[in-house]
């Protein structure tokens, strides 16, 4: 598992359809679980306003993103592999962005222990993302070359 921290050189970190363009294909082989979900606006109906969790399919998700300009400030995107059912997700703690000190611990996890990949708006001011993949995490610092590795950013303490 590999995590990186991009909060250098990109102007806005609350703009999914910038961040996640690195990873969008990835996007369609997951079902989405978002939660602790704060934005500027919600100008669709299938990102609801003050809801506890929010089940998307990928081309859902990315559909709403591209068509959208929603500024993610606080949330968790967790990739819950298509064959998992929405009510299993929803037997595990709902993972959660603002208050979260396992972002800032060696060693990295993803919170939701059926998730492949967690991405995490955070405050406006960063963008984590957490993968089992280690391609995803290269493609994306690819893209990203100021982002930093998070466990070494952990260690710099």
């Amino acid at each position: 598992m590999r995590a990186v921290i991009l909060e250098k050189g990109f102007r806005y970190y609350t703009d999914m359809r910038a961040v996640l363009k690195p990873i969008r294909n990835d996007f369609k082989k997951y079902n989405w679980l978002i939660t602790d979900c704060e934005c500027n606006h919600h100008p669709d109906a299938r990102i609801p306003f003050n809801t506890e969790h929010i089940w998307i399919s990928g081309d859902d998700f990315l559909e709403i993103i591209d068509e959208h300009d929603i500024q993610f400030i606080w949330a968790v995107f967790s990739a819950i592999p298509k064959n998992i059912l929405v009510d299993e997700a929803l037997k595990y703690e709902m993972p959660f962005a603002d208050g979260y000190t396992g972002f800032w611990e060696n060693p990295i996890s993803i919170q939701h222990p059926l998730a492949d990949i967690e991405i995490v708006p955070w405050d406006s001011g960063l963008v984590l993302l957490i993968s089992k993949n280690e391609d995803i995490i290269t493609r994306f610092q690819n893209s990203f070359p100021l982002c930093e590795d998070l466990v070494d950013y952990n260690a710099k303490g």
